[in-house]
C-alpha cells in the first residue's frame, strides 16, 4: 500500500495472525521471535517497503504476508486483517501515533492482544489502562540497564521479590546461586555455549551411591567400592580425558541481598559538585577574572596579618574594604604616624578595595549569562574537572536512558551527540549531565568530552559503523579504555568482541525482542540477562482456572536447554518466594505463580504448549 492508494492486495483471509507494524531492527528481530522460537503466522505492515529493514523483514521466510502503508489507519489495519488477529505489536512510530493506532485497533478487535512501544513510560503506564487488553513496553528501557551495567563491569541484575538476579562466571560463583545457566564457555568461539544445560539435583550423589552399592554395582569383596566403569564417566579407559561437560567455563544465575552499589568517596562527590555548580554559575572568561580577583585579595589578607600579626583584626578591615567601607589615611595623619599602617598596609588595602569593586560587575554578569544560557538552552561542555566518568556517545532514546541510569547510580556522566536537534539534549540537561554538542571530528569531540580522564565509553547511536568508529577513536585517543558498542548485526558484533579487548557489544533490539514477544503471548517478562550475546529471559507465568498450567509440575515445564523454574508463589501465600522449590512432583493450582529462566525458544515452547491445551 502507498499513501496515495492501495498498491498491495488486502492480506488474503486467515485468523489467528499477529501483526507488526514497524519496519525498524526491533520490528526485526520481533517477526524473527515469533515466526521462528513461537511458530505463529505473521502480517507486517511496513510504511516503506524500501527503508530501514523493510527489505530484509520482506525476505524472512515464514512470514503470512508483507502490506505497505504510509499511516497506520484504520483502512490499513482492515486490510491486514486484524478484526480476526491474536495480537498487535506498534513497534515504530512516535508515541502519539501507536497511541492512536491501538485504540482503532481495540475499537475493530476489542479481544486482541496490543503491545505497543512507549518512549514515555509513565504515559504508557496510564495508556494500559484504557487497554482491554494491552501492555506498553519501552525497547530502550529494556536494554538500557545491560548498556549501564556492561560500562560499569558490573553484572546486570533483574529484581524479583526481594532478590536481585545476575549472571555470574566461573570463580564468582558462591553460595548465592541459583542454578546454572551456561557451560561450555569458550571465550574465543562462544558458538559452544549451551544455556540451561541439564544438571544433576540435590539428590544425584545418593543415586550414584545408590548404583555403585546396588546388586549390579561394581563392588569389590570385603565392601571396598571399585571405580565405575568408563561408560559411566565419559573417560575412554586407558587414557586421559574429560566429561565433555567440564570443557569450558560455568555461567550462573545467582542472587543479591541488594543492588551491587557504585562505591565512589564523599570527597569526591563533594569536588564533583562544587565544580559543576561553578560551571554552571560562570563561563571560562568569568572563572579566570574570580579567580584572579580572589588570590590578589587572599594575598593581600595575608599581607595585612602579616604586618599586623593578628588575625581577628586582618579579617575585619579586609571585609570592610571589599564592601568598599574603607577610612582612607590623610596625609597629615600618615606624616604624624597615626594613620592604620605603613605604606605595605595601604598598598594591600587598595588592592582588596579594587577587587571587591569588580565582583558586583561581574556578578551582574553571571546572572545575566545563566538567564541567557537557560533561555537559549544551550548544553554546557564539561569542566576541568570531570574525572572518572562515563562517555554516552549518542542521545537517541537508548542513549538518553542510559546516562539518566548511570546518572541515579551517581557515576559522572559526559554525554556526546552530533545533532543539535536531539530531544536527548534537553532531558539529560534537565539533570546537570554536559553534553559537547556538534558535527566537527569525532577526535575533538572526544578531547572535549575529556576522554582521557573517562573511565568508559557506551556508544549508542543508531548506526553500527558510527558506534564503531567511536569505540576505535576512543580507543586510539585512551588505550585500554572501557568500550561498550551498540551493533545489530551479529556477525559483526563477534568479530569485534574476538578483536578488541576490555569491549561489550549490546544490541537494543537483540535485548528488546524477546520482551515484546513474550508480552504479545501475554507472558511477563521482568528483565532480560545477557550471557555474553545470548539472552535469558526471567519471566513470570500465572496459572489462571481452565488455562494449560493447572496440574502441570516441574518435571512438566523444565526443558533442558529451554527453561528451568527457579521459584514458586503459591496461591495460598502470594508474596513469599520459595526459590527452588523442592516438590518436583506438586502440581499447579488456579493462583500459582512460576518464576522461570528461559531461553526464547523455551519461553516460545511454553507459549505453544499452553496456546494448544487452553
Amino acid at each position: 500500500m502507498t499513501s496515495e492508494g492501495w498498491g498491495t492486495p488486502p492480506v488474503e483471509p486467515i485468523s489467528q495472525h499477529y501483526i507488526v507494524c514497524g519496519g525498524n531492527a526491533l520490528a526485526h528481530r520481533l517477526v524473527l521471535e515469533l515466526v521462528e522460537h513461537y511458530e505463529v503466522p505473521v502480517v507486517v505492515l511496513l510504511p516503506d517497503r524500501t527503508r530501514d529493514h523493510a527489505p530484509w523483514i520482506e525476505q524472512l521466510p515464514g512470514v503470512a504476508a508483507v502490506v505497505e502503508c504510509a499511516g497506520i489507519t484504520e483502512e490499513a489495519l482492515r486490510a491486514v486483517r486484524v478484526e480476526t488477529a491474536r495480537g498487535l505489536a506498534l513497534v515504530d512510530g512516535h508515541d502519539e501515533e501507536n497511541i492512536h493506532a491501538a485504540l482503532g485497533a481495540q475499537g475493530c478487535n476489542p479481544d486482541i492482544r496490543i503491545v505497543l512501544r512507549m518512549f514515555n513510560q509513565r504515559l504508557g503506564e496510564n495508556i494500559q489502562h484504557l487497554l482491554k487488553n494491552g501492555a506498553a513496553l519501552s525497547g530502550s528501557a529494556t536494554a538500557a540497564p545491560a548498556f549501564a551495567a556492561a560500562a560499569l563491569s558490573r553484572p546486570n541484575s533483574v529484581q524479583v521479590g526481594d532478590r536481585f538476579l545476575h549472571i555470574a562466571y566461573d570463580g564468582d560463583i558462591d553460595s548465592g546461586r541459583i542454578c546454572v545457566v551456561a557451560d561450555q564457555i569458550d571465550r574465543q568461539d562462544l558458538s559452544r555455549i549451551r544455556l540451561l544445560p541439564d544438571q544433576d539435583g540435590d539428590s544425584a550423589a545418593f543415586v550414584r551411591l545408590a548404583r555403585e552399592f546396588g546388586d549390579d554395582g561394581p563392588i569389590r569383596p570385603g565392601g571396598a567400592r571399585r571405580p565405575p566403569p568408563a561408560a559411566e564417566t565419559g573417560v575412554e579407559e586407558g587414557g586421559p580425558g574429560e566429561p565433555e561437560a567440564a570443557v569450558g567455563g560455568v555461567a550462573a544465575l545467582q542472587a543479591l541481598p541488594s543492588e551491587p552499589p557504585v562505591l565512589i568517596g564523599w570527597w569526591r562527590r563533594l569536588r564533583w559538585r562544587l565544580l559543576d555548580t561553578l560551571r554552571f554559575f560562570t563561563s571560562a572568561r568569568l572563572r579566570l577574572v574570580l579567580i584572579t580577583a580572589l588570590a590578589a585579595v587572599l594575598l593581600a589578607f595575608g599581607l595585612l596579618w602579616y604586618l599586623n600579626r593578628d588575625f581577628g583584626w586582618s579579617l575585619y578591615v579586609s571585609l570592610l574594604d571589599l564592601a568598599g567601607a574603607a577610612q582612607p589615611d590623610q596625609p597629615a595623619e600618615a606624616t604624624a604616624g597615626t594613620g592604620t599602617g605603613g605604606a605595605w598596609q595601604r598598598v594591600a588595602q587598595v588592592v582588596i578595595t579594587f577587587c571587591g569593586i569588580t565582583f558586583a560587575p561581574v556578578a551582574t554578569a553571571i546572572m545575566v549569562e545563566v538567564l541567557g544560557s537557560g533561555r537559549r538552552g544551550q548544553p554546557r561542555n564539561p569542566g576541568a574537572g570531570t574525572r572518572d566518568h562515563v562517555i554516552v556517545f549518542g542521545l537517541g532514546n537508548v542513549g538518553t536512558r542510559v546516562a539518566a541510569q548511570l546518572h541515579g547510580l551517581g557515576v559522572p556522566v559526559v554525554c556526546v551527540e552530533r545533532d543539535p536537534q536531539a530531544r536527548g539534549i534537553a532531558a539529560v540537561r534537565a539533570l546537570g549531565i554536559p553534553v559537547v554538542v556538534g558535527d566537527g571530528p569525532l577526535e575533538e569531540q572526544l578531547r572535549r568530552a575529556r576522554l582521557k580522564h573517562g573511565r568508559a565509553l557506551v556508544a549508542v547511536s543508531g548506526d553500527d559503523a558510527t558506534n564503531l568508529e567511536a569505540a576505535l577513536e576512543a580507543r586510539h585517543g585512551k588505550p585500554g579504555i572501557r568500550v561498550v558498542v551498540r551493533l545489530f548485526n551479529d556477525d559483526f558484533a563477534r568479530h569485534v568482541y574476538a578483536t578488541l579487548d576490555n569491549a561489550a557489544s549490546r544490541s537494543v533490539s537483540y535485548l528488546a525482542a524477546p520482551a515484546f514477544a513474550a508480552a504479545l503471548m501475554g507472558r511477563e517478562v521482568l528483565g532480560t540477562l545477557s550471557v555474553f550475546r545470548h539472552v535469558l529471559l526471567i519471566a513470570e507465568l500465572r496459572a489462571e482456572e481452565g488455562g494449560g498450567l493447572v496440574g502441570m509440575n516441574r518435571h512438566d515445564l523444565e526443558d533442558p536447554g529451554g527453561v528451568r523454574v527457579i521459584a514458586v508463589r503459591p496461591a495460598d501465600s502470594p508474596g513469599a518466594y520459595r526459590w527452588n522449590y523442592a516438590d518436583r512432583t506438586r502440581g499447579l493450582v488456579p493462583g500459582d505463580r512460576i518464576v522461570v529462566a528461559a531461553t526464547r525458544s523455551g519461553l516460545a515452547r511454553i507459549n505453544t504448549a499452553l496456546v494448544g491445551e487452553g
